[in-house]
Formats: structure tokens, C-alpha cells, sequence
């Protein structure tokens, strides 16, 4: 490791308990010009809500995302929303009743960096669409037209207890495409999943990704000066995409009329997130161009919404709380190239305690289905180096940070009335190794129960189905 990682945990041998988590900042948003397809409805959401009943989990042990932990205690919820959470009590008339017996509970866990559905299983060439890989910015693409919702992965994320999660393009460009937040539930259509009302994000790539892969066809970006020109390019061809369309709009209220600016698709992304309608997802590892990046950020007037994989973040801890910037990272990937051979075990803890909003984010089908195992590995890598970060603090890394990064907080990622019934009633302490989902709530419908037949996609079925004829 190196020195000044190994001299800041020295210093930090004995540390206060963590300063509460500073929420995302962003700075006020401009309105959208009115010319524009508005970003959010484009292609809008179909996901009901499954019928549920009036349910109370009693005699459970909860986290409730909020950072507290109640012992013994009941969460009510009917209609697919949260109605109550607190100490035992009596439990309302008629109410459907699960025996947690000493079980715990907390909120369905939030992925806010997956590629399920785009990197889908069986990852054969034709099922690969993560990386519309043929030029430094595709902003023009969406995700959701990638997403293949027979992925089995899908089911294996809710298994380990992941009710919602945020699918990203790739991190082949320095403009990507557009993001799309999903619920986790079985659907035909990537419509079905769509999480309603969520705002759409914009994928953004530094560092060696999109300076290597241009570069070695000896193109530009070839270097870091050459993604740093080249996202100065996009934002100044999106801001005066926006003005032309302000100008036209202003126009068009006065009855003066004429011709709208032509359509662009890549511009429509980028001048979204330069008003806040879009958040900007940025995939960066080094703290030098987290820094850069920051300052671009300054001097096109956008705000940053979140840092994934973040490997040096620690380095630039009160550089992002001031700027109420999250941080998805890893508990302890790094080394496979040279922008993350600087990563620390200790990071998520050192970010919490500087007043960042972190999250345990997976980039992997695998990790997807351990993200209470990723939490309590950083938990317990901050407590080695003396940083105590308590166990309703460490499950807000896979809840309620995720949701604030995906712009849902208001809806789901915690335990409150009125918010969604995305509920996970694990087996033992979810920060346990040998904890496993029992049952998974989402929206009050249960999408998942360990003890029914595993429920295959429709794609496993059809592979199976000369099996299932005998």
C-alpha cells in the first residue's frame, strides 16, 4: 500500500464514532427546455404494484436504514407501503402475521452499479450489450434498450436480497448513455422493471477505459488531458444545444413560432444533465481526476451525483462531503489494473467517518448476491483501523445511500411510513457471513421465499424444457 495510505490509518488508531452522512447537494437545477422530450417520460414505466394485504413481521430484530437498530420489534405494512416500524406492540386486527422468532429485518438492499441485463448470463457475444463501443461519446443510448429481462441474474440478486438496482452502460466511453433504475421483480419487459417516476442518470467514464480503447486505434482520447478535452467538448456543444432550444421555446410562448432546433440524441442526454433533470454517474478511480473531474463539473455548472468504484476516494474524503458527492465503491477489489492498484480495504470506512454518503456497490453478478458480506467486510476493515462504524450506519451502505444515488431515497431504501414495502427478513444478523435471505418483499408482494421452488427465467425454462417434459 502506499505511504500516505498506510500514515492515514496510523492517524486514525483511535477515532470518534462517524459524523452523520452528508445527503447529496446538488446545486438548483434549471429547468429543461419545454421543446425537449421530457427525459423522464420518454418511454414510460408499466411496473404495478402486486396485490398484497395488511401484514405485520413481529417478534423482529431491525435495522431500519434510518441508522437505528430496534430489538424485538414490528413493521407493519399493507398496500405495498410501509404503515409502521417500532418497538413490539400489539399488532393491528386482521393483519396477515410472519414470526420473525428473533430473525432480522431491514430494507430491501439497493445496487446502485449493476450491469444485469445488459451483461447478461449466459455472457455469449450475442447477449453482450453493455458498450455501445465505437465512439468517445454515445450519449444518444439508453440502457434500458439493452436490458434482457431473463437474465438469471435477476433472481440470484434477489435470492441475496436486492429489490432495486440501477443498470449502467459501460465504461468503454467518456459519454456512455443513459441509465435506468429498475425494481427487481420477474417481467417480460424491461418496462415491467422500471422503477416509476425515477430520474434517469448519465454514465460517464475516466481514466484508462476510454483513453485505452481509443487510443490503441489511434484515436482520440489517447490520454487523460485527451478525456478531459474531450468531455469540455460535449458540454459545450450541450449547453448551446440548450440555449438554442431556451431561444425557441421563448419564442414559441410569444406566438412568434418558427422552426425548432433539429432533434439531437446525444445532446438531449448531456443538456439533461447539465439542468439536473439527469444525474451523473461517474466511473473513476484515481482522486487526481476525481478532483479534475470536479472542476469540469464547476465550469459547465453541473453537479456530480455520484463516483463509482472510487478506489482512491479516501484520499479526497472532505473534498466530496463539501461538494455532497456519494461514493460507490467496493469493499476490497483492486490491483486488476493500474488506477485501482491503490485501494484500501479501510475506504468506506474513511469516507463515513469524513461525512461522505457511501454505498457497497457490486459492478459483478456475483457480488450482487453478498452485498450485506461486502458491508460488513468494510465494517469490519474500519474497526481494524480503529474507525467504529455501528451496525445500523453499516447496512445505510447498501440501503438508503444506494437510493440516494439512484435519486430514490424519498420512495424506498429505509424503513418508514409511507415509503415502499421493499423488505428483507434475513435469517440471522445480515452483517453475519452465515446470514441468508429468507423472504423478500418488494412493494409488500413476497418475490422471493427460500423455502418455495427456485423460480427459473423464462430463457432457463426454455433450455430445460425437454427436462421438464420427462
Amino acid at each position: 500500500m502506499a505511504l500516505s495510505a498506510t500514515l492515514l490509518l496510523a492517524a486514525c488508531a483511535t477515532t470518534p464514532p462517524p459524523k452523520p452522512q452528508a445527503e447529496a447537494a446538488p446545486r438548483p437545477a434549471a429547468p429543461p427546455p419545454k421543446g425537449l422530450v421530457p427525459a423522464r417520460d420518454a418511454y414510460p414505466s408499466t411496473y404495478k404494484v402486486a396485490a398484497s394485504g395488511l401484514t405485520a413481521i413481529v417478534n423482529a430484530n431491525i435495522y431500519t436504514g434510518t441508522g437505528q437498530k430496534i430489538l424485538g420489534g414490528m413493521v407493519v405494512f399493507d398496500a405495498g407501503k410501509i404503515v409502521s416500524v417500532g418497538p413490539a406492540a400489539a399488532p393491528p386486527a386482521g393483519a396477515k402475521l410472519i414470526d420473525a422468532k428473533g430473525r432480522w429485518v431491514t430494507p430491501g438492499l439497493i445496487d446502485a452499479h449493476s450491469h444485469l441485463g445488459v451483461f447478461p448470463a449466459p455472457a455469449v457475444t450475442g447477449q453482450v450489450d453493455v458498450n455501445e463501443n465505437i465512439d468517445p461519446n454515445t450519449g444518444y443510448v439508453w440502457a434500458e434498450h439493452s436490458v434482457w429481462p431473463q437474465d438469471a441474474g435477476f433472481e440470484r440478486a434477489r435470492a441475496g436480497g436486492v429489490t432495486s438496482l440501477l443498470i449502467l452502460p459501460g465504461s468503454a466511453n467518456l459519454f456512455g448513455g443513459r441509465t435506468v433504475a429498475l425494481k427487481n421483480v420477474p417481467a417480460v419487459t424491461v418496462q415491467a422493471m422500471k422503477f416509476p417516476g425515477a430520474p434517469y442518470g448519465l454514465k460517464m467514464a475516466c481514466g484508462e477505459n476510454p483513453k485505452g480503447r481509443y487510443g490503441a486505434r489511434g484515436r482520440t482520447p489517447a490520454t487523460r488531458m485527451g478525456n478531459v478535452a474531450g468531455y469540455r467538448r460535449g458540454w459545450i456543444e450541450a449547453a448551446d444545444y440548450g440555449k438554442r432550444w431556451a431561444a425557441y421555446d421563448k419564442k414559441a410562448a410569444k406566438g412568434e413560432g418558427g422552426e425548432p432546433p433539429k432533434r439531437d440524441l446525444t445532446l438531449d442526454t448531456l443538456s439533461g444533465a447539465l439542468t439536473g433533470e439527469l444525474l451523473v454517474q461517474n466511473h473513476c478511480y484515481r482522486a487526481d481526476e476525481m478532483a479534475n473531474l470536479i472542476d469540469v463539473s464547476h465550469e459547465f455548472g453541473y453537479h456530480i451525483t455520484a463516483f463509482h468504484h472510487a478506489v482512491e476516494a479516501y484520499k479526497i474524503a472532505p473534498l466530496l462531503a463539501r461538494e455532497g458527492i456519494c461514493a460507490a465503491v467496493w469493499s476490497g477489489r483492486w490491483g486488476f489494473k493500474m488506477e485501482a492498484y491503490d485501494g484500501i480495504e479501510e475506504n468506506a470506512a474513511l469516507l463515513t467517518k469524513a461525512g461522505v454518503c457511501v454505498s457497497l456497490h457490486s459492478d459483478d453478478p456475483n457480488i450482487i448476491q453478498r452485498l450485506n458480506r461486502e458491508a460488513a467486510v468494510a465494517q469490519a476493515a474500519g474497526r481494524r483501523a480503529g474507525i467504529d462504524i455501528p451496525d445500523a450506519v453499516a447496512i445505510q451502505w447498501i440501503t438508503l445511500n444506494s437510493a440516494k444515488i439512484m435519486g430514490v431515497a424519498d420512495r424506498t431504501g429505509s424503513l418508514e411510513p409511507g415509503k415502499m414495502a421493499d423488505i428483507v427478513l434475513w435469517s440471522a444478523d445480515p452483517l453475519s457471513i452465515y446470514a441468508l435471505a429468507d423472504l423478500v418483499f418488494i412493494d409488500g408482494a413476497v418475490e422471493f421465499d427460500r423455502q418455495a421452488p427456485r423460480r427459473p427465467s423464462d430463457f432457463e425454462l426454455g433450455q430445460n424444457r425437454g427436462d421438464l417434459a420427462q
